[in-house]
């Protein structure tokens, strides 16, 4: 079984700065890529950050330049730094991963971890 847990949501001022990670566990033979989604209230799932274990990471158009994604490769993790943030940032964070495991490759989730830009 695979989970993927994130962590290090919270409130936040606007111009602050905040990390998020997420780990992924479980029998999984390769990670083909890990990305951070979010969703605000009444609003499409809409991707912030992806990064391939081979290829070019990939970031929305509202975050570039003050977001940055990486990759513990040994450690299964990613993380999702975030800096000048702006009360449009409120969302919940979600953890996403594309895994190859013995039963084939599929696409998984975390719960999710609230983001709130607000003074």
């Amino acid at each position: 079984q695979v989970q993927l847990v994130e962590s290090g949501g919270g409130l936040v001022q606007p111009g602050g700065s905040l990390r998020l990670s997420c780990a992924a566990s479980g029998s999984i033979f390769v990670i083909h890529a890990m990305a951070w989604y979010r969703q605000a209230p009444g609003k499409e799932r809409e991707l912030v950050a992806s990064i391939p274990t081979r290829g070019t990471t990939t970031y929305g158009n509202s975050v570039q330049g003050r977001f940055t994604i990486s990759r513990d490769f040994i450690r299964n993790m990613v993380y999702l730094h975030m800096n000048s943030l702006k009360p449009e940032d409120t969302a919940v964070y979600y953890c996403n991963a594309d895994l190859l495991l013995s039963s084939g490759r599929n696409v998984y989730w975390g719960r999710g971890t609230q983001v709130t830009v607000s003074s």
